[in-house]
């Protein structure tokens, strides 16, 4: 590069922001139990100003990032570029078929050579909308704890080894199984009859928090005998653990209705994939040939085909809220689970 090039753009440079981000650094991986599981990306990532923050990202985030970038400034001919385009770094592609964690882990490399190399781009790129929003620190991003950073730590020549103080195991709130239960995901335990276990909080109504067997996660306390209740702030759900929200599921079938609570760890914002509902129905009623559907105001089922029908549904579900009562943490909307060969429901292209 020619020196008045480089003078040139350390000028750009010099002019950006000071909240324009200049690097980022995968931290670590998390897993996610949302409607499917899934591992995200924990990225610090420093501005120009100095400043540093956390963004939570999935491998999806990245891949639609790459390809609204390359649709507006990949050059027709890489040899010569037209003005305001560049050869942008190559992105790792998708893996179907896998260990979710390990994938997550093999990926990190790449990805951190990806963003240092992106954000190395010209500075005029850095000011583009799509890059910042995906650098930018949301309000949920800014919620989250991380639980290691496990790649941001100094190296150590000694482990310190710190004891950790044994439990009073019978002043500990807990409760033993009355019934065996099999969790639906990963969010769910699977409880033994006969087995104690250890309350953290009230998810809900319907479904507590605990551990048993060195596994931590949600279960009706319908199954359940409370042996000593968890204190009145952690029953009302403030005891700072994972955040749940529950959708209530109905399958419909010819020897009656199921009705399910599936909790997962999601903001009751979210708009779900049509691709991801239909994998966890499945998989919590055990039956694959199945179809989804929603009731509309006049009580008719409506068939769900795509991630179109799933916002008609929320956004249905979102202009009945206040005349239908729920619980803070429930979804507003419902899914209704019928046979893929019931024909009497309707369908929303109807």
């Amino acid at each position: 590069m020619s020196q008045p090039q480089r003078l040139r753009d350390q000028s750009d440079f010099d002019q950006l922001p000071d909240n324009i981000p200049v690097s980022a650094t995968i931290a670590d991986t998390e897993e996610k139990r949302g409607f499917i599981d899934y591992y995200r990306f924990v990225i610090e990532v420093k501005t120009k100003g100095g400043s540093k923050y956390l963004i939570y990202r999935r491998y999806r985030e990245f891949f639609n990032l790459h390809q609204t970038l390359e649709a507006k400034y990949s050059p027709g001919d890489a040899e010569r570029p037209a003005p305001n385009t560049c050869v942008l770094p190559s992105l790792p592609g998708k893996v179907y078929i896998g260990n979710k964690q390990e994938i997550a882990e093999s990926r990190i490399p790449e990805l951190n050579t990806y963003m240092k190399r992106l954000l190395h781009l010209p500075a005029w790129l850095l000011h583009d909308e799509t890059l910042r929003i995906f650098f930018y620190q949301t309000e949920e991003d800014s919620l989250q704890q991380p639980r290691a950073l496990r790649r941001l730590r100094p190296p150590t020549r000694k482990v310190k080894t710190v004891e950790q103080p044994k439990m009073d195991l019978f002043s500990s709130p807990r409760a033993e199984a009355m019934f065996d239960f099999r969790g639906n995901g990963k969010a769910e335990l699977n409880l033994k009859r006969g087995e104690v276990i250890f309350l953290l909080r009230r998810v809900n109504a319907d479904w507590l928090e605990g551990t048993v067997n060195n596994q931590t996660g949600i279960f009706p306390e319908s199954y359940v005998k409370i042996i000593k209740a968890l204190p009145e702030s952690d029953s009302e759900g403030n005891g700072g653990g994972r955040t749940y929200s529950c959708l209530r599921c109905y399958l419909l079938s010819p020897s009656g209705v199921e009705t399910r609570d599936v909790c997962v760890q999601e903001d009751l914002s979210i708009q779900p994939s049509y691709k991801d509902l239909l994998s966890r129905m499945r998989n919590v009623f055990k039956v694959e040939d199945i179809a989804l559907n929603y009731r509309d105001p006049e009580g008719d089922l409506v068939r769900i085909l795509d991630d179109e029908d799933v916002q008609m549904m929320i956004e249905e579900a979102r202009r009945q809220k206040g005349k239908i009562k729920r619980p803070v943490n429930q979804f507003s909307w419902e899914l209704h689970v019928t046979m893929a060969s019931d024909l009497s429901v309707y369908s929303s292209e109807a």
